[in-house]
């Protein structure tokens, strides 16, 4: 086969590996401020980053994102200069990409589809997007397509405004319905704005993607506690002719151990809201004092251990160190996460696992009883089993314990609304078309899963969106 007709290498892109790192603050620094950690491409670095971009004929990056972004376009139009459209490109799909831009898995998703990972690193499209996000807040672009459904609006009810919330609203929207969101808290963004830290995720950018779902025509209402100041069945005789629960999970789990009760004893919940959203970080400018020791212990290996630990250090610990039951090679935290974190001297203690909480005279934690753990084998997350090894117990000084294991939804809405199953653990039961058992009323993100990452509650969000448009399309509204 001659040159002229051999086929072309997916691999003739003459820079495969040469992918453009994220500028950062230096750990030194950023470990004392709450100022963002990740600074963001500047124009020749996003150019140089999309150049790379092999501009496959089948691109298989889209394959790994939830939202189903047009990858490959929105970053062409990033090498050629044309912001504008390629900003178009990603809000035909997604409501939020300047927060997706900056806490979305990309690693587990789009990138670990893109075919140069066969020959070195693959396209940072996480950060181009963030970039092009950036660049649309700045100048307040806020040009949208909105398909009027038929003369009649329908009314659609969303309850939390958090990702799957915020997507499922804007898309309703777009799809012509008059749509209201009902946030139990005083300001919308649900666990955007009281569960990721600052440094990870300003508040200024979680406020800005609300204003522009708002500029969608969404409405939002504040300080409605639904199961309490008004329930599903309520929404319904306001008029309202579908609901979607995205109220996410919001209640933590305990560990249950000797001690758990002591003052210094936090859940991860608790500690990040104070900080995040009653910024006890600038205590006694806001009235939220937090205690914070010498010596922090967080209990647990996910991105909320992680922001757990790197908020305790910037408020002034000495020490922060975390325990996990497992290895380091099944933490469930992004690996930029914790390189974040080891960055910054957090310490890691692996394959350990608290069995008690020691306090003083005065009721306040001083220290954790720890277990040395082995790895058994594999239980049904898929990760080896961890087994205490007898005889090995140890302790560790710490006047701040944080627990970061997880959390479920509140009962709430379950108790007040007749008819809708959850488990056990208060998880709503919904269908493959994300219906619950109650008719017209639908469900994703946190309160279905129990936690899942923001992008995939925004593709619950997507996918209940056209879901609710093809039931509201072909069914006439009627009274419950």
């Amino acid at each position: 086969m001659s040159s002229l007709t051999k086929p072309k290498s997916e691999f003739t892109n003459p820079k495969p590996s040469n992918r453009q790192a994220m500028p950062k603050q230096p750990p030194k620094e950023r470990g004392h401020n709450f100022n963002e950690v990740a600074l963001g491409y500047n124009i020749d670095l996003a150019q140089a980053e999309a150049d790379r971009c092999l501009q496959c004929p089948k691109p298989t990056c889209r394959e790994g994102c939830p939202v189903e972004i047009d990858i490959p376009t929105f970053i062409r139009l990033v090498k050629e200069g044309n912001l504008d459209e390629a900003i178009r490109i990603i809000r035909e799909k997604n409501n939020l990409p300047a927060i997706t831009g900056r806490v979305c898995p990309v690693e587990n998703q789009c990138e670990s589809h893109c075919v140069l990972c066969k020959a070195g690193k693959p396209i940072a499209i996480g950060a181009l997007e963030r970039f092009v996000a950036n660049h649309d807040n700045k100048k307040e672009l806020r040009k949208v397509v909105v398909d009027k459904n038929g003369k009649v609006r329908k009314i659609v009810a969303v309850v939390g405004s958090g990702p799957a919330s915020l997507t499922v609203a804007g898309d309703l929207s777009k799809f012509g319905y008059d749509v209201t969101v009902f946030e139990a808290l005083h300001e919308a963004g649900g666990v955007l704005l009281y569960g990721i830290p600052e440094f990870r995720l300003p508040k200024s950018i979680v406020r800005d993607e609300v204003e522009y779902v708002k500029s969608l025509g969404v409405k939002i209402e504040t300080n409605v506690l639904v199961g309490r100041t008004v329930t599903i069945d309520e929404l319904f005789s306001m008029g309202f002719e579908a609901i979607f629960i995205g109220a996410g999970a919001g209640t933590p789990y305990f560990l249950n151990l000797p001690g758990e009760n002591l003052n210094g004893v936090y859940s991860a919940n608790e500690f990040l809201t104070r900080t995040n959203m009653m910024k006890a970080y600038k205590f006694p400018e806001y009235d939220t004092p937090i205690k914070i020791g010498k010596k922090v212990a967080v209990i647990g290996g996910g991105n909320v251990a992680m922001d757990s630990a790197r908020t305790a250090l910037r408020l002034g610990a000495d020490e922060v160190t975390i325990i996990y039951r497992r290895s380091r090679d099944e933490l469930p935290a992004r690996r930029e996460e914790v390189e974040n974190a080891e960055e910054e001297g957090i310490r890691f203690l692996f394959l350990t696992s608290p069995t008690r909480f020691l306090g003083n005279e005065k009721g306040w934690v001083k220290g954790v009883e720890c277990i040395k753990m082995q790895l058994g084998e594999p239980d049904e997350s898929g990760r080896r089993r961890p087994i205490p090894v007898k005889e090995s117990e140890f302790l560790i000084d710490a006047d701040v314990v944080i627990i970061a294991i997880g959390q479920r939804p509140n009962p709430l809405i379950t108790q007040a609304t007749p008819g809708l199953k959850a488990d056990s653990q208060g998880i709503l039961k919904i269908d493959e078309n994300l219906k619950t058992s109650r008719d017209r009323v639908w469900a994703g993100g946190d309160i279905t899963s129990g936690e899942a990452t923001v992008i995939n509650a925004m593709g619950m969000g997507k996918k209940a969106a056209k879901l609710i448009h093809k039931f509201l399309s072909e069914n006439q509204a009627h009274a419950i």
